[in-house]
């Protein structure tokens, strides 16, 4: 493979890493609205559970396909998992005023 065809292998792997972690992310929110009391955003939860597992499944086949470019045959299992999300507050200051 010349340098381009490895950055773009590169690319693929990084993009298609970045899709595996959202669709965990995604999912494990939706496990969150399924706890919820409300039926509606209960089932909400269960159709986002069911679209996820379709992107997944599509995920499969393209660590399949990177796979045969690079000649290393990675499972979606194998890839990092996202095990927690932290959002960090950030104190914005409005242009002319301070900070609250």
């Amino acid at each position: 493979m010349d340098s381009k065809e490895k950055q773009l292998t590169e690319l693929l792997g990084l993009t298609a890493r970045t899709l595996t972690h959202l669709t965990a992310s995604m999912t494990s929110m939706s496990f969150e609205l399924m706890r919820s009391e409300d039926e509606v955003t209960r089932s909400a939860g269960r159709r986002m559970i069911d679209r996820m597992a379709t992107i997944s499944a599509g995920l499969d086949d393209h660590w399949r396909l990177i796979g045969e470019l690079t000649g290393v045959q990675v499972s979606q299992e194998q890839v990092e998992t996202v095990h927690e999300i932290q959002l960090q507050h950030k104190v914005v200051t409005p242009i002319g005023g301070s900070a609250s």
